[in-house]
């Protein structure tokens, strides 16, 4: 197997905590937060200390830097799970914000998107999967090839704002790719959205059949889990209605009504 390493990279601190070389050909992305906002120069101190034994291939700064701190030859130890190491280059991404979210600047998605186009491109991914199904990702099922820290361990990593951006950035680097993609869950499950239509606005707090529905297409973009279809507006589910409405260039205000909700239904 031949490696090579991100040209974008503009920093480069290699870290003692890897294991090299890596017994996988790379075929598996995975994207972890460093819950705070680390300059990639710090991160690179940190991961510097064998006594810290954690480190990733790369990392990128709220800036939008991107550093090396493992080469992609070598295993870095980041997922808690050696096996997920082996074959996946993994990322860390400072946060511009603070708990339970862990929100990224726009910048470092940015570069995270780059970054990860790069990384397909050389190591012959030819499309980038995402599923909300945790035993789809762990097990690799209908393609997935996208993983994350919390699926191998009590970890909140990489956050729900990156969590649940997962869906967006695979499809911004398939696009890259000049790849035709269509949502995971939809040809996982293609039924339509049992829950009846609400009539009335849908906002953080609502309760019922309503919010099902509205999660229901949450879950469909990849911003909820099919478990948290709860019936309840809570804080995850508004932070991905307003992603939602981010992503469609519609209003940001958390609030689906009926125009949020005709764009919607044109998706699915």
């Amino acid at each position: 197997m031949r490696f090579t390493n991100s040209p974008l990279v503009v920093y480069r601190k290699i870290s003692p905590n890897k294991t090299s070389p890596r017994n996988h050909k790379i075929d598996t992305i995975t994207i972890h937060c460093m819950a705070g906002n680390l300059s990639i120069e710090t991160c690179g101190n940190v991961f510097a200390s064998s006594s810290r034994k954690a480190s990733s291939n790369y990392g990128i700064g709220t800036d939008g830097r991107i550093a090396l701190y493992v080469e992609e030859k070598d295993r870095s130890w980041a997922s808690s799970n050696a096996k997920n190491d082996h074959r996946a280059v993994t990322i860390e991404v400072a946060n511009d914000g603070g708990a339970p979210d862990w929100h990224v600047s726009d910048r470092a998605i940015a570069s995270l998107i780059e970054l990860v186009t790069d990384i397909c491109k050389r190591n012959s991914i030819k499309k980038l999967v995402w599923s909300t199904n945790k035993t789809d990702r762990i097990n690799h099922l209908h393609g997935c090839n996208m993983t994350v820290h919390r699926d191998f361990a009590a970890k909140a990593c990489p956050g729900n704002y990156l969590y649940n951006l997962h869906s967006y950035i695979a499809e911004q680097v398939n696009e890259r790719l000049s790849v035709k993609t269509t949502p995971t869950n939809a040809a996982i499950t293609p039924e339509s959205n049992p829950y009846k239509e609400p009539t009335t606005n849908i906002r953080k707090g609502t309760k019922g059949e309503g919010a099902k529905w509205v999660q229901w297409y949450l879950w469909r973009f990849g911003l909820l889990e099919k478990s948290e279809i709860d019936g309840v507006i809570g804080s995850k589910s508004d932070m991905a209605i307003r992603e939602a409405q981010r992503r469609l260039g519609l209003v940001v205000d958390g609030i689906v009504g009926k125009a949020t909700r005709e764009t919607w239904k044109k998706l699915y």
